[in-house]
């Protein structure tokens, strides 16, 4: 598994995915009855963390720098 996330392309997916989540948990959000849309945030997250994007592989993007 190769890595095809740069740098920053990571660090905006963690701030998305930890944003989502704060939302999933309300924590200064209302409880509005689709807080648990953001659960979605583990997706960005974990591709984050291990720097890698499945869909990047069917789009045939890569951000990162290194081939």
């Amino acid at each position: 598994m190769d890595k095809n996330i740069g740098a920053v392309d990571r660090v905006l997916r963690a701030l998305v995915g930890l944003a989502l989540i704060a939302y999933a948990i309300p924590v200064g959000f209302p409880a509005t009855g689709w807080n648990w849309v953001g659960w979605i945030g583990i997706v960005p997250l974990l591709t984050a963390l291990v720097s890698f994007c499945p869909a990047y592989v069917v789009f045939g993007v890569s951000t990162c720098k290194t081939p």
